[in-house]
């Protein structure tokens, strides 16, 4: 399949639809009782249905909001959305109803897709009054939904028939596909406007990258990040381009359970999934005694020597064939044993946790994006891990470094712009060059972040710190499980602490000893010198994480400013 030739997403889809309608096998597979699975006619179906209804409610380039967790009716309703030659506005099922309300008020869609009542519950004040409001349509039926005051709420999936046919589309590269608005680490979340072009030209880099990891018959992709995130959306677009077959796990907390029923052989995800799982393998490697400690410690040795593309003499190699079988092959079990890779993306992986995954069986690819670029810039490839890099940039998208070190991106994957606001578009897009905010450099053609231009602290001697190199170190140690350093134009550096659940009683000593390890690895303007703890875990029901598990750093640091200036 030539992706340059394809003119919109939902051509993608039909194109791929038309391959494989003959072979009567599932697509889309919900993990969530009850079970529901899509085979390439029922999703093609749902699909034409559902935008055949839509189509008396919208015109070209109207907003359609939509609310949802993970499951196969999410895409279903993504491309029935763009068939209609609407735009898909995609929403956090964790918004607060301030978030809601200010998107709503921005986008103005003209309809909105809930999953269930608990999502329409979330919204159901905000739009009482909303004129631009014509129809609430539902996945599941809406219980307890007062008819009278409601009127104009369909069951999508229960109350339409069957249309067969293909429709024409009309839509073009350039037109919008979709608004994401981005997570918001501080002030009002801003929507990102993503051609359908933009999209499918991060497909062709994806499909780059995972070419030699697809096999003949359906790759099996688990699905966890909320497709509201542009990261899993341009995913599923890279699924249908490769004729996957997508599991859409049950929840976070269930997401290894969910891994051994399904067998995944590629997953995305967030850096803090990836923290959590080096916490809680590092934190097993660390009870085993004897023989057994002495075989994990050699494979970790050897796996990073390889990683690091050291070569193994004889015996190594010998003793590594053994320890794939007697250690790495069990390692790869507990996680339904033919996974191919983990992709990583959405913030920085940090490099130990990186090194550790490699090592122990585990292949973990670091890429890097942002939501302005469709998300992805640039990857490492399977055969060619570089740990401490991002990889080569994705085919279709130029990056240079400017003068001051910041990360430039021009081509078809960069945004159109920010929905309603121009000042900040004019910010970023320059020349046609999107200016990324964060600072890098090119070792051998692999891109390798180096900083964020705005989260640095900044000395009175006037040095650069970056606060989230010297978190991330802090959060490898199996007892704290969250960290917020700060210290801009200080003496010296500080850290508020969250500990583990299972060491939240550990004594100051063993926390500042924990401290001490960390700090043997910065240089001495990067030490932490005092720290305190508090007893509640940033979350996103809290407010302190972003979805995708950033921690929202300026908000914390306003509630807990007094506590930082105290140790001063």
């Amino acid at each position: 399949m030539d992706l340059s030739k394809i003119n919109s997403l939902t051509e993608l889809f039909f194109y791929q639809f038309e391959k494989q309608k003959d072979k009567n096998k599932v697509f889309l597979s919900s993990l969530k009782e009850p079970r529901k699975n899509y085979s390439w006619k029922e999703t093609f179906e749902s699909i034409n249905k559902i935008s055949q209804e839509l189509k008396k409610y919208v015109n070209k380039g109207d907003r359609c909001l939509l609310i949802s967790e993970n499951r196969p009716e999410w895409l279903i309703s993504d491309l029935a959305i763009m068939l209609s030659e609407s735009i898909t506005v995609p929403a956090y099922t964790t918004y607060s109803e301030r978030d809601y309300e200010y998107i709503i008020n921005d986008c103005a869609p003209t309809v909105i897709f809930v999953s269930n009542a608990e999502q329409f519950n979330k919204v159901k004040n905000i739009i009482k009054n909303k004129k631009f409001i014509k129809k609430v349509f539902s996945f599941d039926n809406l219980e307890n939904v007062d008819s009278n005051e409601y009127q104009n709420i369909n069951n999508l999936f229960f109350e339409l028939k069957i249309a067969k046919n293909i429709p024409e589309t009309f839509l073009k590269r350039k037109d919008p596909a979709c608004i994401i608005y981005t997570s918001g680490t501080q002030g009002n979340p801003k929507g990102v406007i993503l051609s359908h072009g933009g999209i499918l030209n991060n497909c062709e880099g994806a499909i780059e990258i995972l070419e030699p990891l697809m096999k003949k018959d359906q790759t099996r992709f688990l699905t966890w990040l909320p497709l509201s995130h542009s990261y899993e959306h341009t995913v599923q677009f890279v699924q249908i381009t490769i004729a996957a077959k997508v599991f859409y796990a049950e929840s976070i907390e269930k997401l290894i359970k969910n891994m051994n029923d399904c067998s995944p052989e590629i997953m995305t995800a967030v850096p803090r999934f990836y923290q959590n799982l080096y916490q809680k393998i590092n934190a097993s490697f660390n009870k085993a005694k004897g023989v057994k400690k002495i075989l994990v410690q050699k494979m970790l040795n050897l796996g990073i020597k390889k990683i690091k593309k050291q070569p193994l003499n004889f015996i190594e190699k010998i003793q590594d064939r053994i320890l794939e079988t007697i250690v790495r092959k069990k390692i790869k079990a507990q996680f339904g044993g033919s996974l191919k890779t983990f992709v990583s993306g959405g913030g920085a992986l940090d490099k130990e946790v990186g090194f550790f995954l490699n090592a122990i069986g585990l292949p973990t690819l670091q890429g890097y994006g942002l939501t302005e670029a469709s998300p992805v810039v640039s990857c490492n490839p399977i055969n060619d891990i570089r740990v401490e890099t991002v990889g080569p940039p994705f085919k279709g998208n130029e990056v240079k470094i400017a003068e001051d070190g910041e990360i430039l991106v021009k081509g078809e994957n960069v945004m159109l712009g920010y929905w309603n606001n121009k000042e900040e578009t004019d910010k970023v897009l320059k020349d046609g060059w999107l200016y990324t905010g964060d600072i890098g450099v090119f070792e051998n053609n692999y891109l390798k972040i180096t900083d964020r231009k705005k989260d640095i602290l900044i000395t009175p001697g006037g040095d650069n710190i970056s606060p989230l190199k010297i978190e991330n170190e802090i959060v490898n140690s199996e007892i704290i499980d969250q960290a917020i350093v700060y210290g801009d134009n200080k003496p010296y550096l500080v850290a508020l602490l969250v500990l583990n659940d299972e060491k939240k009683f550990s004594t100051e000593e063993e926390i500042k000893q924990q401290i001490e390890k960390v700090n043997k690895k910065l240089s001495k303007i990067e030490n932490i010198k005092k720290f305190f703890i508090i007893n509640e875990k940033f979350s996103i029901e809290n407010g302190m994480l972003t979805p995708t598990l950033k921690l929202k750093r300026f908000k914390i640091i306003q509630k807990y400013k007094n506590s930082f200036e105290k140790l001063y």
